[in-house]
């Protein structure tokens, strides 16, 4: 624009002499956004100092335009601004003032049709001026990249005549807005803590700024910054909500990691993703679950001998090892009770009772392997070696809370757990490390080999019931001729429970050939030739009753 004003106007001047001091001549030019060249304001005067790239000022030759010459012949001159900024303007719809074709007014078939004789024009302004963009007559504006110029300066005297004129927001203001759109945001995430209701609240936010700020475009012509504030507003509150969810991820890891130290891992996961469930649950369901009872064999020999400080480390190396077998195969850690072992399966979280046993005799197994480890790293650093007794039970219990009101346990209670305890217990009695009730062996059955071990009626029971013990896994690699005597033995047991004392001397003396230190065998063969010689009374199930506990 302003070559072409260069090319038309010598002596660098915006309007020539004489025609300067004509009141019907006016500039045309329209100076483009240094940004994006677009049209946004208007000059209705300038001087020769703004032609130069230097601030206006009065003393200089005063320049008005064609908008502010039309509208001061049309008796308008006090709407027409008297300073020499530019006025950003509020622009029409784009087809507010369509060009006709000039060649009209001059056929009298379209003046009288078009124009009604020229009525059309009565009280109306009429600018004349090329529309071909040949003839480049067009500007870029907000509305359109051609934005024929006869139109624009229709545009320009609309705005003048109505005082339409759109104001920028303020520096000052603009960075009050964007600093108190930050705050905002930041506030509410940090004192309302709930990301839903957050993001909402931000969304209702800016949808009524955005609202507020179209009200003031209507009504006061207050272009009020807009994309600014709501950047700030929305990465505020995104980078609140991203820090707060970073800041509740790793106090919420570093609660686990402290409660994992004190409670089973499978609980405080319980707990820290589904609390509502878990504490309904404290209140006391009864619901099938399996336990597990371990126990040291030749702790306390060793307490009474050896350094306090190695002790507690070897006994804590120990429960560190089983603790680990116990959560590696789907456990909770109910409780120790000094070298003791308390686990369940399916009180927090139940895979079915047929799962949750098989992970319960998972666990059994994997403590027997990590003892042996453990024995063998022990006689190797000189310390004595212990043995473990295991007892498993499945069966209906109550979980809940238990305990005073200064301290509650979560625990399960009844007849299955005690009986778990008890089958702990009763391993001693048979030379063996592992005792499994009947209700757990059945559910575990296909997955594990069983060895039958006796049918026991212990204190506090009335009914007998079958125990067993395990052997191994079928994925284990197990010594095949000793499963196949196995079941030599499961005969020669069969035969004595129904008092067959002579065969069943017969069977386990043959199992005894193979295998003659087997505590189980030794033990029926010493019986079943007491009974032969001296047969007990009728009723007889081959029950072994237990008074104490």
């Amino acid at each position: 624009m302003e070559n072409a004003a260069q090319a038309v106007t010598p002596n660098d001047a915006l309007i020539p002499p004489p025609q300067l001091q004509d009141d019907r001549v006016g500039f045309v030019n329209f100076w483009g956004d240094p940004i994006d060249g677009k049209v946004r304001a208007v000059a209705y005067r300038v001087t020769n100092r703004q032609l130069a790239g230097l601030p206006p000022h009065p003393s200089q030759e005063i320049y008005e335009s064609l908008s502010a010459r039309a509208l001061t012949k049309i008796g308008h001159a006090s709407d027409v601004p008297q300073d020499f900024d530019g006025h950003m303007i509020r622009f029409s719809a784009v087809d507010a003032y369509e060009p006709r074709p000039l060649y009209e007014v001059f056929d009298p078939k379209f003046w009288h049709a078009n124009y009604a004789d020229g009525a059309l024009f009565k009280d109306k302004i009429v600018m004349v001026g090329a529309s071909a963009q040949i003839l480049h007559d067009v500007v870029d504006t907000p509305l359109s990249p051609t934005t024929l110029g006869p139109g624009l300066h229709l545009q320009v005297m609309a705005a003048a005549l109505g005082h339409e004129f759109l104001r920028p927001t303020s520096p000052k203001v603009s960075l009050t807005l964007v600093g108190a759109a930050g705050l905002v945001a930041w506030s509410l995430v940090a004192f309302l803590r709930r990301p839903l209701l957050c993001v909402g609240a931000l969304i209702v936010i800016a949808a009524t700024y955005l609202g507020t700020a179209r009200l003031f475009y209507d009504k006061t012509g207050l272009l009020l910054l807009t994309v600014p504030v709501l950047s700030a507003l929305l990465l505020s509150g995104s980078f609140s909500l991203g820090f707060e969810y970073a800041i509740e991820r790793l106090e919420k890891l570093r609660t686990r990691r402290t409660l994992e130290r004190y409670v089973s891992k499978n609980l405080v996961r319980e707990i820290l993703e589904n609390p509502d469930s878990y504490y309904s649950s404290l209140k006391g369901v009864r619901v099938p679950v399996t336990i597990l009872f371990s126990d040291l064999i030749g702790f306390t020999t060793l307490a009474e001998k050896a350094d306090p400080e190695a002790l507690v480390a070897q006994l804590n190396e120990h429960l560190s090892r089983m603790t680990s077998v116990i959560f590696s195969n789907c456990g909770t850690l109910d409780k120790f009770i000094g070298d003791a072992i308390m686990a369940v399966w399916g009180n927090v979280r139940s895979l079915g009772m047929a799962e949750d046993a098989k992970n319960c005799a998972r666990a059994a197994l994997g403590m027997r392997r990590e003892l042996r480890q453990l024995n063998e790293k022990w006689r190797g650093e000189g310390r004595m070696g212990l043995g473990m007794a295991i007892g498993i039970n499945q069966g209906e219990a109550i979980v809940g809370n238990v305990g005073s009101q200064e301290r509650m346990d979560p625990t399960v209670i009844g007849d299955a757990v005690n009986l778990a305890s008890r089958l702990e217990g009763l391993t001693r009695v048979y030379g063996i490390d592992i005792l499994v009730g009947a209700s757990a062996a059945e559910l575990v059955r296909d997955e594990f080999y069983l060895r039958s071990v006796a049918r026991v009626q212990v204190k506090g029971k009335i009914k007998p019931a079958d125990v067993f013990t395990f052997v191994g896994s079928h994925d284990e690699k197990l010594d095949s001729e000793f499963l196949k005597w196995l079941e030599t033995y499961e005969e020669g047991l069969e035969k004595f429970r129904v008092r067959d004392f002579t065969e069943a001397k017969i069977l386990f003396s043959r199992f005894l050939e193979f295998y003659p230190d087997d505590r189980l065998a030794k033990m029926y063969l010493e019986r079943a030739l007491e009974y032969e010689a001296a047969p007990p009374d009728e009723p007889w199930e081959a029950v072994e009753v237990f008074e104490k506990k």
